[in-house]
């Protein structure tokens, strides 16, 4: 499976919504690094790298883009659009995201702290990586 798609709980009422992500049940991960991203142009293809160990949970908390994950064999597109799901990648599955709308906020919650040595950068590598 390339990835996993998470329902958050919704509280909220008239006055408006809440999502709290918390280490449970409905989260993979202790998380140790978010980010977010924004202001992207439309057709910019971003990402195009796997990790060897980390995980990541992508939510687009405004806007819509779309991630292209692929485990070597399987390439699947998903489309983010409501800020109440996460896409859940795991390791080693190379991910591309692009599509941008123009209010589209990508906040991305990670399972390790920043390391250039866990990313694989080029396409090849990753492939050869995969084969042992």
């Amino acid at each position: 499976m390339l990835y996993n798609i998470i329902d958050f709980e919704v509280c909220g009422d008239h006055s408006g919504k809440l999502v709290a992500l918390e280490k449970g049940a409905e989260f993979p991960f202790d998380i140790k690094r978010v980010y977010y991203i924004w202001q992207t142009d439309r057709d910019v293809v971003r990402g195009k790298h796997a990790h060897r160990a980390l995980e990541q949970v992508i939510v687009c908390v405004s806007g819509s883009c779309d991630f292209i994950l692929d485990d070597g064999a399987t390439r699947q597109c998903i489309s983010l659009t409501t800020p109440v799901q996460g896409l859940h990648i795991k390791s080693r599955i190379w991910r591309e995201f692009t599509n941008f709308s123009e209010d589209c906020v990508v906040m991305v919650l990670a399972s390790e702290h920043y390391d250039e040595a866990d990313y694989i950068r080029d396409y090849d590598v990753f492939l050869k990586e995969l084969k042992g």
